[in-house]
């Protein structure tokens, strides 16, 4: 089934009366992995709603991205604990090692990297997240083998 056929298999599921804008925004960027132009344009035809407000909605929510992500996430700490604990080390290795700045993703679509203030593991700083998993008291010369499980 192709993308877009997907995309409308779950307008015909929405329930109308129930604000379906974001959760179809949500399960259209399960589908695509991101939001392109051509499912937004779709989703304010179908739903009848002006396409301004529909990227309004997109570009409030940091949830939602405008341009292709890497199969896996990761999220290197920045708040205070991992702040104070070389956690802006660890960002730069993850930006060496992977060759983008924080926010982008890599060519190939394997990574895309960000910044949170923090992941609620403190005492676990500096930490990392790759998808679901947490690294903690990471240095920078582990980022590679951290990445290795990802290739």
């Amino acid at each position: 089934m192709t993308k877009i056929a997907q995309l409308e298999k779950s307008i015909k599921k929405l329930d109308r009366n129930k604000g379906p804008l974001i959760p179809l925004l949500q399960q259209t960027q399960a589908i695509y992995g991101w939001l392109p132009e051509e499912a937004l344009r779709h989703i304010s035809e179908a739903l009848d709603i002006p396409l301004s407000k529909v990227y309004g909605v997109v570009t409030f929510y940091s949830q939602f991205y405008l341009k292709p992500r890497g199969r896996h996430c990761i999220k290197s700490c920045q708040g205070t604990a991992c702040h104070v604990r070389g956690g802006k080390n660890v960002l730069q290795a993850l930006e060496h090692h992977l060759e983008v700045s924080e926010g982008g993703t890599t060519k190939d679509l394997k990574f895309s990297l960000d910044t949170v203030a923090c992941l609620g593991t403190c005492f676990l700083a500096p930490v990392v997240m790759v998808n679901e998993d947490y690294y903690g008291d990471v240095a920078p010369k582990e980022v590679p083998k951290i990445l290795k499980n990802y290739e």
